[in-house]
């Protein structure tokens, strides 16, 4: 004979197996985060954030692996999800602010920024400059004196084309000096850590790229001349000094993000906001982040769709400034 007490915790007993079974349902078999780039460069670490928080956290049974679709910083990646790749739950794609940067600008064709399930941004990460270690440029003034001098005396290499996220941080430095940007002279490379390795071959004299970025470049003799910043950053590079220190009000936060394909069902949103939820919560994550230069910064749900609206609103009107849209 059953016991009233036992009774009552029956149902409730049952009722914790039926959402667990529910959770686990909703869980993707083969979980993936596309990085829309090559290996190397802010793309890949987005992904691999999620790959090792998710993996030490216990959040996925199985492993999440990393996946690589570079074309167009972003473009590739974005059409394939839009258009073809529609519905896949497990499905993960990395995304930054280039990527809102290049939504604004048009370079995704036909799909704009409403074509996507925005997921998570799990933090910031900042825009650097960085010469060799031999260059004669010591800081930003240095740079300035030489582009005002010659605007292309200086050989710039960075992720993307003209427009993008990579020539806009040179871009705004060169209109800080009175020197129009579109006589600089800028190489532009697909992303990863291609205009790092053209640095080091000598082909180019600067690069623009990330705080997390310059981490990976520990092993190669680079030094970074200034941060696009609030604040100095700590751990590694708190050395570093910003560009409003060196005179130049200058800021170019970088959003670190995942979205998903605009057919994924809700409760596969659902449990997927959850498992960032419980990243979020994690000390050991956010200790993860800071140790990678990206500052912990959680947004989701409709908030992420404002940020995203506005960011690209922001972009499309410096994009108007540079003559870049009509």
């Amino acid at each position: 004979m059953i016991t009233r007490s036992i009774r009552r915790i029956l149902p409730l007993s049952l009722a914790a197996l039926l959402a667990s079974a529910s959770a686990l349902a909703n869980e993707p078999a083969r979980p993936e985060c596309i990085a829309p780039s090559k290996p190397g460069g802010g793309f890949d670490l987005t992904c691999k954030l999620a790959q090792a928080g998710f993996k030490d956290e216990g959040l996925l049974k199985s492993p999440m692996r990393v996946t690589y679709m570079p074309g167009g910083i972003g473009a590739v990646a974005y059409n394939s999800i839009a258009a073809n790749r529609r519905a896949e739950p497990g499905t993960l794609v990395a995304f930054s602010g280039a990527s809102l940067l290049n939504l604004a600008l048009g370079k995704y064709g036909r799909f704009d920024e409403n074509a996507v399930k925005w997921l998570a941004v799990i933090g910031n990460d900042y825009g650097t400059l960085a010469v060799r270690e031999d260059s004669p440029y010591k800081n930003l003034d240095d740079v300035v004196q030489a582009l005002k001098k010659d605007p292309k005396s200086i050989v710039v290499g960075g992720g993307g084309s003209i427009g993008g996220q990579g020539w806009m941080k040179i871009a705004l430095l060169a209109r800080a000096a009175g020197v129009n940007p579109r006589d600089l002279r800028y190489a532009a490379f697909e992303g990863g850590s291609e205009h790092y390795m053209a640095l080091m071959g000598k082909h180019v004299d600067l690069v623009t790229g990330s705080a997390s970025e310059i981490r990976a470049q520990h092993g190669n003799k680079i030094r970074t001349l200034a941060i696009f910043s609030e604040e100095r950053l700590g751990g590694d590079l708190a050395s570093i000094p910003t560009a409003r220190e060196q005179g130049y009000e200058i800021q170019w936060p970088l959003i670190r993000g995942y979205f998903l394909g605009p057919d994924v069902k809700e409760e596969d949103v659902a449990w997927w906001h959850a498992q960032f939820d419980k990243l979020n919560a994690s000390k050991d994550f956010q200790t993860y982040l800071a140790d990678r230069d990206v500052l912990p910064d959680y947004v989701t749900g409709p908030a992420l769709e404002q940020l995203v609206k506005a960011q690209v609103q922001e972009y499309r009107k410096l994009g108007e400034e540079f003559g870049l849209v009509e």
